[in-house]
Protein backbone atom coordinates (compact mmCIF):
# COMPACT_ATOMS: atom_id res chain seq x y z
CA UNK A 1 0.00 0.00 0.00
CA UNK A 2 1.32 3.48 -0.72
CA UNK A 3 0.36 6.66 1.18
CA UNK A 4 0.64 9.86 -0.72
CA UNK A 5 0.65 12.98 1.31
CA UNK A 6 -0.35 16.06 -0.61
CA UNK A 7 -0.31 18.53 3.13
CA UNK A 8 -3.60 20.18 4.15
CA UNK A 9 -5.04 20.97 7.63
CA UNK A 10 -4.10 17.17 8.32
CA UNK A 11 -0.75 17.70 8.58
CA UNK A 12 -0.24 21.81 9.91
CA UNK A 13 1.96 22.68 12.43
CA UNK A 14 1.82 26.12 14.56
CA UNK A 15 5.10 28.09 14.16
CA UNK A 16 5.25 30.49 17.43
CA UNK A 17 7.40 32.87 15.51
CA UNK A 18 4.63 33.94 13.28
CA UNK A 19 1.39 33.05 15.03
CA UNK A 20 0.56 30.69 12.39
CA UNK A 21 -0.24 27.28 11.34
CA UNK A 22 1.34 26.39 8.43
CA UNK A 23 1.74 23.32 6.10
CA UNK A 24 5.35 21.50 6.39
CA UNK A 25 7.34 19.79 3.81
CA UNK A 26 7.34 16.73 5.93
CA UNK A 27 5.43 13.63 6.67
CA UNK A 28 5.99 13.45 10.30
CA UNK A 29 1.85 13.62 11.02
CA UNK A 30 1.52 10.22 9.02
CA UNK A 31 5.11 8.94 10.14
CA UNK A 32 3.71 9.57 13.31
CA UNK A 33 0.16 7.42 12.86
CA UNK A 34 1.55 4.64 11.29
CA UNK A 35 4.29 4.10 13.24
CA UNK A 36 2.40 1.97 14.96
CA UNK A 37 1.19 -0.32 12.43
CA UNK A 38 2.59 -3.66 11.27
CA UNK A 39 2.53 -3.99 7.89
CA UNK A 40 4.69 -2.32 5.26
CA UNK A 41 3.65 0.63 3.62
CA UNK A 42 4.91 3.20 1.36
CA UNK A 43 4.77 6.63 2.36
CA UNK A 44 5.59 9.63 -0.52
CA UNK A 45 5.15 13.46 0.32
CA UNK A 46 4.35 15.97 -2.54
CA UNK A 47 2.97 19.32 -3.31
CA UNK A 48 2.43 20.10 0.54
CA UNK A 49 0.14 22.83 0.37
CA UNK A 50 -3.03 23.25 1.82
CA UNK A 51 -5.81 22.37 -0.77
CA UNK A 52 -6.94 25.94 -1.14
CA UNK A 53 -3.58 26.85 -2.44
CA UNK A 54 -3.53 23.22 -5.22
CA UNK A 55 -4.22 24.15 -8.81
CA UNK A 56 -4.65 22.46 -11.82
CA UNK A 57 -0.51 21.69 -12.08
CA UNK A 58 -0.78 20.20 -8.83
CA UNK A 59 -3.79 18.07 -9.78
CA UNK A 60 -1.88 17.00 -12.85
CA UNK A 61 1.34 16.38 -11.05
CA UNK A 62 -0.97 14.03 -8.35
CA UNK A 63 -2.36 12.19 -10.86
CA UNK A 64 1.13 11.40 -13.16
CA UNK A 65 2.70 9.91 -9.76
CA UNK A 66 -0.58 7.65 -9.15
CA UNK A 67 -0.08 6.53 -12.40
CA UNK A 68 3.27 5.86 -12.13
CA UNK A 69 2.74 3.91 -9.10
CA UNK A 70 2.61 0.03 -9.50
CA UNK A 71 0.45 -0.07 -6.23
CA UNK A 72 -3.10 -0.96 -6.88
CA UNK A 73 -4.08 0.59 -3.85
CA UNK A 74 -3.37 4.14 -2.74
CA UNK A 75 -4.41 6.35 0.16
CA UNK A 76 -4.28 10.22 -0.13
CA UNK A 77 -3.95 12.61 2.81
CA UNK A 78 -5.61 16.12 1.44
CA UNK A 79 -6.94 19.26 2.63
CA UNK A 80 -10.53 18.29 2.89
CA UNK A 81 -11.67 22.26 1.00
CA UNK A 82 -10.63 21.27 -2.53
CA UNK A 83 -10.68 17.24 -2.00
CA UNK A 84 -13.43 16.98 -3.80
CA UNK A 85 -12.38 18.47 -7.12
CA UNK A 86 -8.87 16.44 -6.70
CA UNK A 87 -11.31 13.31 -6.50
CA UNK A 88 -12.93 14.29 -9.24
CA UNK A 89 -9.94 15.23 -11.46
CA UNK A 90 -8.44 11.83 -9.94
CA UNK A 91 -11.58 9.55 -10.96
CA UNK A 92 -11.14 10.89 -14.62
CA UNK A 93 -7.77 9.49 -15.48
CA UNK A 94 -9.85 6.39 -14.67
CA UNK A 95 -6.72 4.88 -13.54
CA UNK A 96 -7.31 0.94 -12.43
CA UNK A 97 -6.47 1.55 -8.63
CA UNK A 98 -8.61 2.14 -5.66
CA UNK A 99 -8.08 5.23 -4.31
CA UNK A 100 -9.03 6.85 -0.97
CA UNK A 101 -8.45 10.30 -0.31
CA UNK A 102 -8.70 11.68 3.50
CA UNK A 103 -7.81 14.48 5.65
CA UNK A 104 -8.93 16.34 8.85
CA UNK A 105 -10.79 19.26 10.03
CA UNK A 106 -8.26 19.65 13.27
CA UNK A 107 -4.32 19.36 12.17
CA UNK A 108 -2.81 16.20 13.68
CA UNK A 109 -0.56 18.76 15.97
CA UNK A 110 -3.01 19.75 17.57
CA UNK A 111 -6.06 16.99 18.60
CA UNK A 112 -4.53 13.40 17.10
CA UNK A 113 -8.19 11.96 17.26
CA UNK A 114 -9.79 12.96 14.00
CA UNK A 115 -6.13 12.70 11.95
CA UNK A 116 -5.69 8.81 13.55
CA UNK A 117 -9.37 8.15 12.65
CA UNK A 118 -9.72 8.94 9.51
CA UNK A 119 -6.09 7.70 8.15
CA UNK A 120 -6.51 4.10 10.10
CA UNK A 121 -10.08 3.92 8.40
CA UNK A 122 -8.65 5.00 4.49
CA UNK A 123 -6.32 2.51 5.46
CA UNK A 124 -9.22 -0.40 6.25
CA UNK A 125 -11.18 1.29 3.25
CA UNK A 126 -8.34 0.58 0.81
CA UNK A 127 -6.82 -2.64 1.93
CA UNK A 128 -10.95 -4.19 1.96
CA UNK A 129 -12.28 -2.37 -1.84
CA UNK A 130 -13.89 -4.47 -4.19
CA UNK A 131 -14.14 -2.71 -6.56
CA UNK A 132 -11.82 0.46 -8.08
CA UNK A 133 -12.47 4.03 -8.60
CA UNK A 134 -12.10 6.91 -6.18
CA UNK A 135 -13.42 7.14 -3.04
CA UNK A 136 -13.61 9.82 0.28
CA UNK A 137 -13.19 8.94 3.64
CA UNK A 138 -13.81 11.51 6.10
CA UNK A 139 -15.59 11.24 9.39
CA UNK A 140 -16.86 7.78 9.43
CA UNK A 141 -18.08 8.43 5.98
CA UNK A 142 -16.42 6.12 3.32
CA UNK A 143 -17.93 6.21 -0.15
CA UNK A 144 -17.57 7.05 -4.17
CA UNK A 145 -15.91 10.13 -4.36
CA UNK A 146 -18.81 11.63 -6.00
CA UNK A 147 -21.40 10.63 -3.04
CA UNK A 148 -19.94 12.58 -0.56
CA UNK A 149 -19.59 16.96 0.57
CA UNK A 150 -18.16 19.24 2.62
CA UNK A 151 -20.48 21.23 4.12
CA UNK A 152 -18.82 24.36 4.97
CA UNK A 153 -21.65 25.67 7.17
CA UNK A 154 -21.47 23.12 9.40
CA UNK A 155 -17.70 21.75 8.89
CA UNK A 156 -19.06 18.12 8.33
CA UNK A 157 -18.55 15.89 5.72
CA UNK A 158 -22.37 14.54 4.30
CA UNK A 159 -23.52 11.49 1.77
CA UNK A 160 -25.14 13.41 -1.19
Amino acid sequence: MTIINTGGTFNKRYDPVSGELFVPEDNLAIESIVARFTYPLVLKGMIFKDSLQMNADDRTMLGEELAALSDPVVVIVHGTDTMDLSAEYLASLALNKVVVLTGAMVPYSIDPVEATANLSMAIGFVKAAEHKGVYICMQGIAVAHNQVKKNRETGKFERV
